[in-house]
Parts: structure tokens; sequence; C-alpha cells
């Protein structure tokens, strides 16, 4: 048997938006606010505290245009669809709100629940890839299941899934947009948590685009190292400087190395009489 694409399954039970508030042959009814609780398959941790205010005032101004969709639930209801819509509306004061109810399951709740944020809100990059988790462990879907089900390429998913890869400190600065998708893309070419968190801090600290990231990581890859240290060009001149002058008085190879604040010189010698030498030298005898 073919199976449907997941978001057609989900219009034949959500109105669209824009529309009169219900679809064909489903029945709007009118239920109190606070009867209603929230979805627990819920994909969406993080609410734009900007965008519910926006919804609060176009609530206050128009009303609920599209209803809720919820399941009855013992005496209340628990939403499927619509949690961005109840909690503005909880703000807004309504006393109650338009829904429209339908008996669906569990699997079912979590599977709407998921293609409505997918489809219709803009999660984030790691709440997507939650979501997409989900479906495939929850429905035993593999990814090319889920890509034609979604209308989305397969790469889109699988590079979404190895998002949740990362380390915990690089996820939390992508769920709240210290770096962008292409930052944690260009990251997860690296192998290994250390590399990815040294890069990761590179990237707060200086600023660094995407194409600078990717620079950097393929800079990276060349040299196995994540910021090699540099010394300074005229720090770097005056120590060639002393080189040159100590090699030319004791006669030998000599090398400047700094470490820190401070550093060694290595001196070359060859022989025990040439070490008397330079022994001498340094001694102020000729």
């Amino acid at each position: 048997m073919k199976r449907t694409v997941l978001g057609r399954g989900l219009e034949a039970l959500i109105p669209n938006k824009g529309g009169k508030g219900e679809s064909e042959g489903a029945q709007v009814l009118t239920v109190p606010v606070d009867e209603i609780h929230p979805n627990p398959f819920q994909p969406r941790t993080i609410f734009d505290r900007e965008k519910i205010e926006e919804l609060v005032s176009s609530i206050k101004e128009k009303g609920i245009i599209q209803p809720l969709l919820v399941r009855k639930k013992g005496e209340s209801y628990e939403l499927v669809a619509g949690e961005r819509r109840w909690r503005a509306a909880q703000q807004a004061g309504l006393a109650e709100v338009p829904v429209i109810i339908r008996e669906i399951s569990d699997t079912e709740s979590l599977e709407f629940s998921l293609i409505e944020n997918i489809q219709r809100e803009d999660l984030n990059p790691l709440e997507e890839a939650e979501a997409y988790k989900k479906l495939i462990e929850k429905f035993d879907h593999t990814q090319e299941e889920l890509a034609v089900r979604l209308g989305k390429n397969r790469s889109t998913i699988a590079n979404s899934l190895r998002l949740l890869r990362l380390p915990e400190v690089i996820k939390h600065s992508l769920q709240n947009n210290l770096i962008s998708m292409g930052h944690a893309r260009a990251i997860l070419s690296l192998e290994g948590h250390g590399k990815q968190t040294e890069v990761h801090t590179l990237i707060l600290k200086k600023g660094f685009s995407v194409r600078q990231t990717e620079n950097l990581i393929q800079k990276i890859k060349q040299t196995g190292k994540v910021s090699p240290r540099r010394t300074p060009r005229k720090e770097s001149i005056f120590y060639a400087d002393v080189e040159n002058d100590l090699t030319r008085q004791l006669a030998t190879r000599v090398k400047v190395m700094k470490r820190g604040k401070g550093g060694k010189i290595v001196i070359e010698y060859y022989s025990l009489e040439e070490l008397e030498r330079i022994i001498e030298r340094i001694k102020g005898g000729r």
C-alpha cells in the first residue's frame, strides 16, 4: 500500500490558514481555554516571546481565525496542534477558544504534532532534528520514507539528524541563535568533539562568518591544528635578529625559543673543543 504524504493527512484535520475557520465536514466548537492541556509530544521547546506577543495582538483584534485541533482526554481536552494560538489566547485573556475535536490515538497525536511544527512553523534546527528522530523511531520510518512523506530531500533530513551528534555546548549555541545552521554544518565536518568545541569557541570569540569558519576548518584539516600559535610579526623579526647576532658572535648555530613570557636559548656545538671555545667567548675571552 502506497503511503500518503504526512502533510496532506494533517491538512485533512486542520483548516487551511486564511480560510473561514473550518474545513470540509469539520465541526467547530467552542470550549473553555482552561480545559485544554498542552500536547506531551510537542517538539517545540522554545516559544518566541515576540512572535507570541504579535499573535496576542492579532487575537485581541480579530480573534482566533483558525481553530485549534484537540482530542478528548477524560473530562478535558489535549492539544494536537495549535499550541502557539492556545498560549496567545491565554495571554489575550480569552475565556473560550474555537476547536475541532478529533478521535486520535497517541501515535497519531505525536505524528500530527510533529508534522504541524515541521511544515507550518519555523522550528529551530535542533527541534526539527528531534522531530525527525521521533518520527523515525516511533513509526519505524527510514530517512528515505520520511523524506517522501514530508516532501523533503533525504539529504535535508540526514543533515538535520547529524546535528544531534554535536557537543551539548554547541547545541546550546545553535538553539539560542549564537551560531547558524551553516556554522553547525561546517563544524560537523570535523572529527572529534574536542576540535569541534575549540572551533565553536573561536567562532563565538572572533565572530566568524560561515565562510570564515569553513576556511578555518579547511586549514585545520590540512595542518591538524585548530589554532596554531603565531608570533606577532614585529616580535618574530626581533627574535630572528637576536639569533643572527648570537650566531655571528659565537660562530655556531643559536636558536631562541619563546615560551609564554619566557623561553630558552639553544646553542649548538659539535665537539668538546668547540664547547670550550663557545664558553670562553661567552665569558668574554678572545
